[in-house]
């Protein structure tokens, strides 16, 4: 007896989902829970089909990458936690790769919840997108104010120069000249002359 499946949140696929190697990933045993077989079956019909799991489908995480992710999900799954007694770390299935191995698996269950999985992995990359357009807008926004802040401050330098300027010239000019002064000593005629008409 075929069970009914009750839709699936992308929401609740996109937990199970994480970045490994610059690439989004989901666990060996999320994908055969999700398709509804055992995850040592899963890996028997992906180990059937290795020609049709190129490394941009699916890898084997190292025991450090399998540490990390541990940790990162250690409130989830008995995948996540260590539950379960693996012997050996899990592979990873991108979103190309996840959807191949619900072809070898060709179960109704295993179609039926890909369409979910690839709805999660779109929604991932549409969250991404959406986060760096914003973030870059923001940094144009910033280099843009620093700019403006930059031409204000220079500007406002420019005219506090200009307007000290204007006000020392118009301080010269209400300063009454200095009284000519009178030679000490005695000046002759001929002195007083050469004076008036400018010659020294």
């Amino acid at each position: 007896m075929v069970m009914a499946l009750q839709p699936l949140a992308p929401e609740a696929i996109t937990l199970r989902i994480a970045t490994v190697r610059g690439q989004r990933v989901i666990v060996d045993a999320d994908l055969a829970a999700l398709y509804g077989v055992e995850t040592k079956r899963f890996n028997e019909a992906v180990k059937r089909n290795l020609a049709k799991f190129p490394a941009d489908f699916m890898f084997t995480l190292t025991a450090e990458e399998f540490a990390a992710l541990r940790s990162q999900f250690a409130t989830s799954n008995d995948t996540a936690s260590g539950r379960g007694g693996r012997r050996y770390a899990p592979r990873v299935f991108s979103e190309h790769g996840a959807l191949m191995a619900a072809t070898i698996l060709n179960s109704p269950r295993a179609v039926e919840i890909s369409v979910y999985v690839v709805r999660a992995f779109v929604r991932l990359r549409e969250l991404a997108t959406t986060h760096t357009g914003l973030a870059q807008r923001l940094d144009e926004l910033e280099h843009k104010t620093e700019a403006l802040a930059m031409r204000h401050d220079t500007f406002s330098r420019n005219t506090r120069n200009q307007l000290r300027q204007v006000f020392d010239a118009l301080r010269e000019l209400m300063t009454p000249p200095d009284p000519p002064k009178r030679p000490i000593g005695f000046v002759t005629p001929e002195d007083k002359e050469k004076k008036a008409s400018g010659k020294t």
